[in-house]
């Protein structure tokens, strides 16, 4: 008895933090589907695809690396990582650091006043508005004459100041948000997305890195990282950073389990819930907090949210299939990086896990 107590305690003291993830069956599922894709992707098809990773209930069924990239590498995913700052949000809030996502973001700011093209409706932007991209400046990355752009962000070296001194947008096109499906507008804006890290900042009076450190990336054993910052030294959250396709699975089965790691509530389940839920229309899509939320398949369509980054990006979850999933890829600027990824997920994974539920019933 003494023995067998002994050998439990050992096992509790080395359980390995990605014990949530089991890599016991990686690639040693004979499944046809996902070979093919491997061959598909191998023969250079989707470009330049650099690592792809599959996990059903736990099982890291898939992972194979592309490109002369392995488990080792670290992949800059772009704006994937914008969705940090919602997760950091969800920690901040559980601490007690932010009342509530509808807080006005200039009860965080005020050291930022005054702004230029003073307006009273800049004062009741909230948390939730930089969490949907839907507040009233004029800011759309996907308009290049836009003040807001961000390619005239990243010259400016207070990032922050440069989002918070727009002018108001007027929505000449289209109906005011008021109007559309849920009230709100989308604007595809990083400066917003940035502006949380400051908000967070301040908001938990520390270095936001480190506060990602201890609460987010220690728990779930995320080590080996490479963060990257704006010119003023704060957490860049518009994009960018460097993570292992790894680790990226990690944060990605985390918000699939509702905030739980290892037994351990990292992140309140009702902000996972409240983060992957439909805020807004977003293109071909639907919105949440910095998450996008929309269906793959072919012949049967499964709801799935995801963080999203430029090249087709994805790391996302598929809670009606128990699955998480991470594509990585540089086809940065490549207009066919997405149609690449929702590809892969359409034609190869999502019926790839249907015909597994199917074998196992």
């Amino acid at each position: 008895m003494k023995y067998t107590l002994l050998t439990i305690v050992f096992c509790l003291c080395v359980l390995p933090a990605n014990a949530q993830l089991n890599f016991s069956k990686t690639n040693k599922n004979n499944i046809p589907l996902l070979n093919t894709m491997d061959s598909v992707v191998s023969s250079g098809k989707y470009e330049r695809i650099t690592s792809i990773l599959i996990a059903k209930d736990g099982n890291v069924l898939f992972e194979k690396y592309y490109a002369e990239n392995d488990v080792n590498s670290k992949h800059n995913t772009r704006s994937v990582t914008k969705t940090m700052a919602t997760l950091l949000t969800g920690i901040a809030l559980d601490k007690g650091h932010i009342g509530s996502e509808k807080d006005k973001i200039f009860d965080y700011l005020q050291h930022k006043l005054p702004v230029k093209n003073p307006d009273k409706r800049k004062q009741e932007i909230t948390i939730e508005d930089l969490l949907t991209m839907s507040s009233v400046l004029e800011c759309n990355d996907d308009n290049r004459y836009s003040r807001g752009n961000e390619e005239r962000m990243y010259i400016i070296e207070d990032w922050s100041q440069f989002y918070l001194d727009l002018p108001v947008y007027s929505y000449p096109w289209g109906p005011q948000p008021k109007e559309r499906p849920y009230g709100r507008a989308f604007s595809y804006c990083s400066a917003g997305a940035a502006l949380m890290a400051e908000i967070l900042q301040n908001a938990i009076k520390s270095d936001l890195a480190e506060f990602a450190k201890q609460h987010l990336f220690e728990p779930l054993a995320i080590t080996d990282y490479t963060l990257h910052y704006t010119p003023q030294k704060i957490l860049n959250t518009a994009g960018g950073s460097e993570y292992k396709s790894r680790d990226l699975l990690k944060l990605i089965e985390l918000c699939l389990k509702k905030g739980q790691w290892n037994g351990k509530q990292i992140i309140s389940s009702s902000w996972i819930e409240k983060a992957t839920t439909t805020k807004l229309e977003a293109y071909d899509a639907e919105y949440g907090y910095l998450f996008w939320l929309k269906n793959f398949g072919k012949d049967k369509k499964y709801n799935a949210f995801f963080m999203s980054g430029n090249g087709g990006n994805k790391v996302l979850a598929c809670p009606e299939l128990n699955m998480s999933v991470v594509i990585t890829t540089t086809n940065y600027g490549n207009r066919n990086g997405h149609q690449y990824t929702n590809e892969i997920m359409n034609d190869f994974i999502i019926p790839a896990m249907q015909v597994l539920d199917k074998t196992r019933k």
